[in-house]
């Protein structure tokens, strides 16, 4: 017959096993190796800046898991659906963005799809710094002011394509031969395979921001006026013939 000091111990040493096996998945998720480094012709790009350089405005873990996950995961699936085509292995992401006409029927969608990811992504990543927001400057300010008649009228169409997109997808400042435009891209789609230069993008997927602002897409869209690397769009608009 079980004592009551023995029911008392049995019950101590359960709580304890109990708690153990509760703390290993974590002490296993803090030891977990970061994701391996794609394997192919693509490469992921590193961060240009530390995950938490864009705070308050993008948060941290957004920051990490973007990157460090779903741009990954673009870049092993392209390297994936290209795989035993020498030609297109060769090539740059520009390349093959700016020619998926040229892609394999039976590869293409899985190269539309990772392929843009890829190449949208790294163009991202760019497009923002720590620090950065205001207002462009000198010609490419002179062509949005032509093209918008203000900031703030740039702003406005920018802010409405990027409210515009069902579900998934991207809102951009483009080149289009002489002309400046704002379009938007469903899915991972990008401008360059209709002959326009990106020369900025907002990405609204909402992993791009759902872990800081949830459903609220405007919130999100307003910070991202903060953080935007004009200097970079400014280098791509005068490049924009090379």
């Amino acid at each position: 017959m079980m004592t009551r000091r023995s029911a008392l111990r049995q019950t101590a040493l359960f709580t304890a096993a109990c708690a153990v096996a509760a703390a290993v998945p974590r002490a296993l998720q803090a030891q977990a190796p970061a994701a391996a480094a794609p394997t192919g012709p693509f490469k992921l790009p590193p961060l240009p800046y530390a995950f938490d350089a864009l705070e308050p405005h993008i948060d941290a873990r957004t920051m990490e898991i973007h990157h460090d996950r779903h741009h990954a995961a673009y870049v092993n699936n392209l390297n994936k659906a290209v795989a035993g085509h020498p030609r297109l292995e060769k090539l740059s992401i520009d390349q093959i963005v700016r020619n998926l006409e040229d892609v394999p029927d039976n590869i293409r969608p899985a190269v539309r799809n990772n392929g843009g990811g890829h190449y949208n992504h790294s163009l991202f990543w760019q497009m923002m710094k720590k620090g950065g927001g205001g207002e462009p400057k000198g010609t490419l300010a002179a062509a949005m002011n032509k093209q918008f008649g203000t900031f703030s009228g740039f702003k406005e169409e920018l802010t409405g394509a990027a409210m515009r997109v069902f579900g998934s997808g991207w809102a951009w400042l483009v080149a289009d031969d002489n002309d400046l435009k704002i379009v938007s891209t469903p899915n991972q789609d990008s401008p360059l395979t209709r002959g326009q230069i990106p020369l900025l993008g907002i990405d609204v997927w909402e992993h791009a921001y759902y872990l800081k602002y949830q459903n609220k897409r405007p919130d999100y869209i307003a910070a991202f006026y903060n953080v935007i690397n004009w200097d970079f769009v400014a280098e791509r608009f005068a490049q924009r013939k090379a």
